[in-house]
């Protein structure tokens, strides 16, 4: 191991936009080797990892549902999205040599394992890294929405939640160079400035049960393994925080 974790278990989330690279859509591959190896660095510190990418750089249902299709079918499509950027991340992280295992909320037993608490459970134990695809498997849930809820279930202390910029701000950082990023948040102020981050479902689920969001750039190299190994960066948002900037 090269360092030591400061946390047992972790929910990564990403979204699916994390694997286009310089591409308007789809998969870059070399980006998804970047974030497989950024994800075996944080795994040699003993910290048990699972997963939860979106799809959106293949597929987004409400975008979708504006151009005339039905809005659940619409994310329906968008899940099965999920499951193509899972199973991308997984030959990435497996030609790392990291074991790994996809979970899908919709069964599709030849390509992935059907979604069972107590399995994912056990295979983080075993030290492999679990990917969960497809959502929650309900229509109008997001993939945020889906971190929160499977971050619980398995019991991580901790959500990151990788982005394309290194926390949040009191604007959009790519549209305006002088808004200032916070070093920390409270969920209800998340909510309130209406700051987008996640979905309000998932801040909500979050603030409910305590569980620590932390919003980082994905981009910049050892950020996953800084913060497993306790090093500020990014924005963390708590129930008790108040709306600080750096």
């Amino acid at each position: 191991m090269n360092g030591r974790s400061c946390y047992k278990r972790v929910l990564l989330k990403l979204s699916g936009e994390t694997l286009i690279g310089d591409k308007k859509y789809g998969i870059d591959s070399a980006t998804a080797a970047f974030i497989a190896a950024e994800v075996v660095k944080a795994a040699e510190t003993g910290v048990q990892i699972a997963i939860v990418i979106g799809g959106g750089n293949i597929f987004r249902g409400v975008q979708a549902s504006v151009e005339g299709i039905e809005r659940a079918s619409a994310d329906y499509m968008g899940m099965l999205a999920t499951v193509i950027n899972a199973l991308a991340l997984q030959n990435a992280l497996e030609e790392l040599g990291l074991q790994t295992r996809v979970q899908s909320a919709i069964e599709m037993k030849e390509v992935a394992e059907a979604y069972i608490r107590r399995k994912a459970i056990r295979h983080l134990e075993k030290g492999r890294i679990v990917i969960f695809a497809a959502g929650t498997g309900n229509p109008y849930f997001t993939t945020d929405t889906a971190a929160a809820l499977r971050a619980m279930e398995i019991g991580a202390d901790v959500v990151l939640k990788g982005t394309r910029v290194n926390g949040i701000y009191t604007a959009d950082p790519e549209k305006n160079p002088g808004a200032n990023k916070f070093s920390e948040i409270s969920y209800i102020d998340v909510l309130k400035r209406g700051l987008d981050v996640m979905d309000s479902t998932a801040i909500t689920l979050c603030m409910d049960n305590n569980l620590p969001i932390v919003v980082f750039s994905i981009k910049n190299e050892d950020n996953i393994k800084n913060l497993i190994e306790g090093n500020k960066i990014g924005t963390t948002i708590l129930k008790q925080a108040t709306a600080s900037t750096v």
